[in-house]
């Protein structure tokens, strides 16, 4: 924590001595603070991840979601657009999503990014049909061009529970994207949900 915090106020001072001109001095650094400035450096700065996930996800995309609600019945189907940007000089894609979802207005916004210091990509997603914020984190696999995450959401049978899922994300080619939701019940990954994406040209 107090490794944290000194990296922390380093990249403040840091951060205060870029608008100085060149006739003024910069502060001088101890070798402590200066390697943490090296790692800051290098943990915040876009690498090749970042810019795979912008030519991958950004774009403007007309989507088709299918939701299984019961596997006994057949799925619902809802369309959508949704717009993913970079932001953060590339750091993060953000996603703007509006659609509908059981015949009622539906929208989201969601945040796909590469972490670094974890060395895994993140994902994380909130909207009007809840309260949560959903986090997850996973991998590449360049072979089958899939992002694969996995994490927690609310679990819909009781208010307090939780539940263990995963979805994965497949560039099928430049314009077309497919998205599937696994829920674990009772120790198997059941398909919920998938979204097509299409993009707008």
């Amino acid at each position: 924590m107090k490794a944290t915090r000194k990296l922390a106020v380093a990249a403040i001072a840091f951060a205060l001595v870029l608008p100085l001109s060149a006739q003024e001095a910069a502060p001088k650094m101890t070798p402590e603070q200066q390697a943490m400035m090296e790692v800051w450096q290098k943990i915040s700065t876009p690498g090749p991840q970042h810019k795979q996930l912008a030519e991958h996800l950004a774009g403007t995309w007309t989507t088709k979601q299918t939701v299984w609600m019961d596997p006994s019945a057949p799925p619902m189907t809802e369309t959508g657009k949704a717009t993913i940007t970079p932001i953060f000089g590339g750091r993060q894609l953000r996603m703007d999503f509006i659609g509908s979802f059981m015949g009622q207005p539906f929208e989201g916004v969601g945040y796909n990014g590469y972490d670094i210091n974890a060395g895994k990509y993140t994902n994380s997603w909130t909207d009007s049909g809840s309260t949560a914020v959903m986090n997850a984190t996973g991998d590449y696999d360049a072979a089958s061009k899939t992002y694969s995450f996995s994490g927690q959401m609310p679990d819909m049978k009781k208010v307090g529970g939780v539940a263990t899922g995963r979805h994965t994300l497949r560039v099928v080619d430049a314009d077309h994207l497919l998205m599937e939701m696994f829920e674990n019940k009772d120790g198997k990954d059941v398909r919920t949900m998938q979204m097509e994406y299409t993009r707008v040209k």
